[in-house]
């Protein structure tokens, strides 16, 4: 592996912490007592600031460079692990999710694009995709390590344990970025206003390769966080396990993401990036059928795993390929598709109206299906039409 790469996957570690949010507003709530509206605002604030931070960010990599914009974001991550180590007041945990998501848009903003730099331009969708898999590790350890915490009230700070770890990981990995030359990380000169520069990042839209791009990542992450809100109720309603138990579905959700991640950086070294985008949807659309049809623990619990398998690519495979489609404008290209990750506020909320109304989980499912369905439009349609070097 290259030596350069080492710094910038512990980046990709600290890119997961934005997935304890989960967790943690769970313990938040039972610690302070919170309503449920109350206890949501903590995620939320998460996906808000990547609607707003994302152009800023591919601004910000034209100012500054790539390596620079990334050590930002790992000081807005720090500090965002900091403040739960000392308090658990409500008003200072709104500030630590907010720096959070901020931290976090502006990573997601300007790693991939540093990865692209590193690798200058070979291997990248499977160096973004090992990426995606070290992230995913990060995901599935956070649940791991606050219920270790509050079984054992480690070291007097119980589930809150999880920060100083994910903090300290987050100290080394700004570190060793710091201490690492990484090429094409200098500024962007040029003459151009901020407005004129944000018109620019949103005329890439009229390119449609680009805007089918972006909706791609909408669906992807929607896909994501949508699976992980549905899987534990389909469980409580179809087979009638506790909230408890039927927990436990959300780790088999991101490990198997981690092994389709860790897996796709290898398979598509043999296998073309296209055709695995479309292998990938294929599981997601055979998961997505027994998830609708699974009665039996076993069936749901494959079900879920072969959709964090197959939806562990996507993004990968279409943020390099967008970025290899307008080469001169990789930081404008990585603002808007970031701003993608908004998905993850726009499924959730579509999917309890959809279950409320027919009065099942059957009703989500059929919101992730438009979400997986426009992903094989996507691939059909950028296969020939729009990217004919596919």
């Amino acid at each position: 592996m290259n030596k350069k790469l080492i710094p910038v996957m512990l980046c990709f570690f600290a890119m997961g912490f934005v997935d304890m949010v989960g967790i943690a507003s769970n313990y938040v709530k039972a610690d302070l007592g919170l309503t449920d509206a109350m206890a949501n605002t903590l995620p939320s604030l998460v996906f808000l600031w990547f609607l707003i931070f994302s152009i800023p960010t591919s601004l910000l990599m034209n100012k500054i460079g790539r390596k620079n914009t990334v050590l930002v974001s790992l000081v807005m991550t720090l500090a965002a692990m900091l403040v739960p180590v000392f308090t658990l007041d409500f008003t200072m945990l709104l500030l630590s999710f907010s720096l959070l998501g901020i931290g976090n848009a502006i990573m997601q903003t300007s790693l991939n694009p540093l990865v692209d730099s590193v690798m200058k331009g070979g291997a990248s969708a499977s160096t973004l995709t090992f990426g995606q898999f070290i992230k995913s590790i990060a995901s599935f350890l956070a649940p791991i390590i606050a219920s270790w915490g509050a079984t054992t009230d480690a070291f007097g700070y119980g589930w809150r344990v999880l920060y100083p770890i994910y903090l300290g990981v987050g100290v080394l990995a700004t570190l060793l970025l710091l201490g690492t030359k990484t090429p094409s990380d200098s500024p962007v000169s040029g003459e151009k206003s901020v407005g004129e520069q944000f018109a620019g990042a949103f005329a890439l839209l009229k390119n449609p390769f680009i805007l089918f791009c972006f909706l791609a990542i909408v669906c992807h992450v929607g896909i994501d966080v949508g699976t992980s809100v549905i899987a534990p109720k389909v469980l409580m309603e179809r087979i009638g396990m506790s909230l408890n138990d039927a927990a436990f579905v959300c780790t088999v959700y991101f490990v198997a993401k981690a092994v389709g991640s860790f897996s796709g950086s290898f398979i598509m070294k043999f296998m073309k990036e296209w055709m695995f985008l479309l292998l990938s949807v294929a599981m997601m659309l055979v998961a997505l059928v027994g998830l609708y049809a699974g009665s039996t623990t076993f069936e749901i619990y494959g079900a879920v795993a072969l959709m964090g398998f197959g939806n562990g690519n996507p993004f990968s495979i279409v943020f390099a390929r967008a970025l290899q489609t307008v080469p001169d404008k990789k930081n404008e290209v990585s603002g808007l598709l970031i701003m993608g990750i908004c998905g993850g506020a726009v499924f959730p909320p579509l999917m309890g109206y959809a279950s409320d109304t027919v009065g099942s989980q059957a009703g989500a499912i059929a919101v992730l299906a438009i979400g997986i369905l426009y992903l094989f439009f996507f691939w059909f349609s950028g296969r020939k039409k729009l990217n004919p070097t596919a």
